[in-house]
């Protein structure tokens, strides 16, 4: 799960990993996870690599990326 500092970081990421095809999808963020917006990008963990490829590319600084057992 990455989330981040703003609603439009969220958004930003949302669009390009659709663009690209990228799996995951925008959830709300967990009660047991701080965030500064309320929004987090939810994938599996193999997947950790590309998103962080996608952040790069997009010049979005995820606030964290959080590992989660669902």
């Amino acid at each position: 799960m990455v989330t981040f500092h703003t609603t439009a970081d969220a958004m930003a990421m949302e669009k390009a990993c659709k663009s690209q095809n990228a799996p995951g999808r925008l959830i709300p963020v967990p009660r047991q996870i701080s965030a500064g917006c309320g929004l987090a990008w939810c994938a599996e963990l193999s997947e950790r690599e590309q998103l962080q490829e996608i952040l790069r590319a997009i010049g979005v600084e995820e606030q964290a990326m959080q590992e989660c057992m669902v």
